[in-house]
């Protein structure tokens, strides 16, 4: 590892990336597929375009696979916005993902989700709760019920010690007051129609435990703690790329984890991994399979390959671009970003 460290100096940060995955000793991830005849692995359908809105972020999180923050200048255009209202509009996609670096932050934002609500489109925001804290978001909350945006956040424990600890000083607390506004605007009540999911990822190089029993844990603790109320608990699991394989080569973790990964694959997961219906936008339009694909630049593997070119019969014909960070979607009970998969 160290020797291609060495070797590979000159490379960029994403490319250096992709060949530490692909220079490992371990059995390749289309080995097991072609075991589950799956190999190669193509879409069932294209139902959830999950839209990254840009790289901005008022956060700086070790584990974030997005390598998001404060000083990205990646923001999704306008007219990229629009391309993919057009597809929206033009396909059988029910469901749209937002995500960033944080969503929100793009200046395009409201007036995108307005547009969405009119196409009758199930819309996601993955929020990191602290942003509604700030005085230029305040407002959000209200936005989000009064589009009837379901909200998706990350809180990795239930403790400020350790969310403190992964994603920086103080976001325990301004996370507790988001959800306590979306709580008073309905969001996350039995009643209500509008609907509140958290989101757990481990802190270190391990799995994520049982998403039913630690659920049950969360929902007891925010409850008796602060009167906190949610609908689901989604468990991720960490995939070895960006900050967090920066974290493992430094700890040197990294031959660790993806063994733990590979000895925890489910054939199960594998069969109903999210990119076979689920498309990636990065925040320049360009297409992938999958966010985190997105993240090591591998673009779908498709003549038409940016969102201003949607062709969902192309799309349904392509071949999925696979490699050792799958593992993390396969193991155990799988991960996606709706939560376990078996």
């Amino acid at each position: 590892m160290q020797t291609l460290i060495k070797q590979n100096n000159l490379l960029s940060e994403t490319d250096f990336q992709v060949k530490i995955l692909e220079n490992t000793t371990q059995i390749r991830f289309s080995e097991q597929l072609k075991k589950n005849k799956l190999f190669p692995l193509q879409p069932i359908a294209t139902e959830i375009l999950q839209i990254n809105l840009g790289k901005l972020c008022n956060q700086t999180c070790e584990h974030c696979h997005v390598d998001a923050g404060p000083d990205r200048k990646e923001i999704m255009t306008k007219e990229v916005l629009q391309s993919c209202l057009n597809a929206a509009r033009h396909s059988n996609i029910h469901t749209i993902d937002l995500t960033g670096g944080a969503p929100e932050m793009n200046p395009h934002f409201k007036w995108f989700v307005s547009e969405l609500s009119q196409l009758g489109k199930k819309i996601i925001v993955r929020s990191n709760l602290t942003i509604l804290t700030y005085k230029k978001y305040l407002d959000f909350p209200q936005f989000f019920k009064e589009y009837n945006v379901t909200v998706v956040s990350s809180l990795p424990c239930y403790t400020a010690e350790n969310v403190d600890k992964q994603r920086g000083n103080g976001v325990f607390k301004r996370s507790i007051e988001a959800l306590q506004k979306l709580n008073e605007l309905g969001y996350g009540k039995e009643e209500s129609r509008l609907e509140l999911n958290l989101v757990f990822n481990p802190g270190g190089p391990s799995l994520p435990p049982s998403q039913e029993t630690l659920e049950l844990d969360y929902k007891r603790e925010l409850k008796e703690l602060f009167n906190i109320e949610f609908n689901h608990l989604f468990t991720i699991t960490n995939l070895p790329i960006s900050r967090f394989l920066d974290f493992l080569l430094k700890e040197k973790k990294y031959e660790k984890y993806m063994n733990t990964l590979i000895e925890a694959y489910n054939p199960l997961a594998a069969k109903q991994v999210m990119c076979r219906n689920t498309l990636s936008v990065g925040w320049d339009g360009r297409l992938f399979d999958c966010d985190f694909n997105q993240m090591l630049d591998l673009g779908v593997a498709c003549k038409n390959n940016h969102i201003n070119q949607f062709d969902n019969d192309q799309l349904l014909n392509r071949n999925i671009i696979v490699g050792q960070h799958c593992y993390g979607c396969t193991a155990g009970a799988g991960s996606s970003c709706q939560g376990s998969i078996t």
